[in-house]
């Protein structure tokens, strides 16, 4: 039986540990409301004793749960699915508040996270081994595919619902435990995506939270129950991530930052090319892995669609992610909103146009509920014309709404730009030759290809992983390549001979 979750101390977000919450700890974080600046609440900061704690409940309860029957597992994923389904305006509105994204973006991340729910729950058929009968005398073979044991999902601020829900479904479909370091920016979404499950039916301890900061990761990467980890979030930390884990001995998927590019061609839809870089360069504030970062221009479409950008993009509405009206929220802490406004002061000094500053404009108004904004970490949208591949916008990851449009001659300039940066996650283009996009998907070097499609992030049941600087280690998040992942196969060949055929053979085992 799963047993109930206390309350939590009172503005405490604590961890989940063998179905129970713990709120003590020796160190706590502040989580804050980025709209208003103020503190909600304080989370506390795993000790590694309290990751040890963790990881012990996931040894624990593997053996048992590895040898839950699929259909078991099953009818908890498919429980977990409604739960999810009925609590997802919950979930967005804490999302929201947290992290301070618009609700309805936060609304969409809830969905995504739902099809990787459905996806585990096809998990009968996605374990489905082989065999061959009779590969030589009275031998068959077949093979079957068996959970690794304790798995470890370290996730990044920007999707706290969905990131952990691309690990967790799967993790468990197989037979794994699972224990989650979710942001301590935004932590609060784990604890309900624990409780949810509890509530699903999942025994104790099968799904483990453990809130913290560096200390808790740096165990994680190094505890001996540990057997594989996945991480979202820079490229830095994932490859820290990466070399750590496989140090020690585990199996390690580590996704990193990016620089997507969006290629329009001059025969492209005008309209349509703008709408989808504002959409996907602005979107949760330019907060995504997957935004669009780099608008390329190719030949005389330029001038036409920066200022059909522009248009656009000074027509958004930035406010606190709970007001309907809002369309682009506030960052996620006061510094990496500065971070951010010093990449646009960067590359106007190295010499590029800034067509929009987001440093400058009126303050952002009070939200619906006459909330003080004064102290909200905002920054306005951003878009600068005439960077080029030296500049520091051009050649970091700023994760922010500053969308940077680098020109080019031809079509073959654009796709050598795209594959000489060091990040390979995601790229895109926008043209009516069908030519022309055949080729950029087959040479761009990347591992999501958008084809009139701004932000290619695969359905649930294929899966997302970038190339180059933006993957450590070979296997992609969810879907086919999730389950490869948290899976080994084990090949069986077995004999019933008749015990008066045996005899003493030294030779090489032959089929033949």
């Amino acid at each position: 039986m799963t047993s109930s979750t206390p309350e939590r101390a009172p503005g405490v977000i604590g961890h989940v540990v063998g179905g129970r919450r713990v709120d003590d700890a020796h160190r706590y974080g502040a989580v804050h409301d980025p709209a208003t600046g103020r503190v909600t609440g304080r989370v506390a900061l795993a000790s590694a004793a309290d990751v040890d704690a963790a990881v012990a409940a996931a040894l624990a309860a593997f053996p048992g749960w590895s040898r839950t029957g699929l259909s078991r597992r099953v009818e908890i994923l498919f429980a977990f699915h409604e739960l999810l389904r009925g609590h997802r305006d919950e979930i967005a509105h804490l999302v929201s508040a947290e992290h301070g994204k618009v609700v309805s973006d936060a609304e969409g991340e809830v969905a995504r996270a739902l099809e990787n729910v459905e996806f585990a729950t096809g998990i009968p058929h996605l374990l489905k081994g082989g065999f061959s009968q009779q590969v030589s005398t009275g031998v068959d073979v077949h093979e079957v595919k068996q959970p690794l044991g304790v798995m470890v999902g370290i996730t990044p601020f920007n999707f706290p619902a969905m990131v952990p829900l691309w690990m967790i479904p799967t993790a468990i479909a197989c037979g794994n435990t699972f224990v989650l370091k979710p942001s301590e920016r935004d932590p609060s979404a784990s604890l309900l995506v624990a409780r949810l499950l509890a509530e699903a039916g999942l025994p104790d301890g099968v799904v483990n939270v453990v809130q913290g900061d560096r200390v808790a990761v740096d165990r994680l990467l190094e505890h001996p129950d540990v057997a594989a980890i996945s991480f979202v979030g820079s490229t830095p930390v994932a490859r820290h991530v990466y070399e750590t884990g496989t140090r020690h001995g585990k199996r390690v998927q580590a996704l990193g930052g990016a620089k997507n590019h969006l290629v329009v061609l001059p025969d492209a839809e005008l309209d349509a090319a703008a709408d989808a870089a504002v959409s996907a360069g602005y979107g949760s504030a330019g907060e995504r892995c997957m935004a669009i970062s780099v608008v390329v221009a190719v030949g005389d479409v330029a001038d036409a669609l920066v200022e059909a950008i522009r248009t656009r993009v000074a027509g958004l509405v930035v406010g606190p992610g709970n007001d309907p009206a809002s369309q682009m929220g506030p960052l996620i802490t006061a510094e990496h909103r500065d971070r951010v406004a010093a990449r646009v002061g960067s590359a106007v000094e190295e010499g590029a146009v800034l067509v929009l500053d987001g440093r400058d404009g009126p303050p952002v108004g009070p939200g619906p509920d006459g909330q003080d904004t004064s102290g909200g970490f905002f920054l306005r949208p951003s878009l600068v014309d005439h960077v080029r591949p030296e500049h520091t916008v051009y050649r970091e990851e700023v994760f922010g709404p500053v969308l940077s449009v680098v020109r080019a001659e031809t079509f073959d300039d654009a796709l050598r730009l795209v594959n000489e940066n060091p990040y390979g996650n995601g790229a895109a283009i926008f043209t009516r030759d069908g030519g022309a996009a055949r080729r950029f998907e087959v040479e761009v070097q990347a591992g999501m290809v958008g084809v009139n499609v701004p932000i290619p992030v695969p359905v649930g049941y294929y899966s997302f992983g970038g190339w180059k600087g933006s993957l450590f280690g070979d296997s992609h998040m969810y879907g086919p390549e999730g389950i490869h992942f948290a899976t080994r196969t084990k090949v069986v060949t077995s004999r019933w001979p008749d015990p008066a055929t045996s005899s003493i053979d030294l030779g090489f085992p032959r089929t033949r």
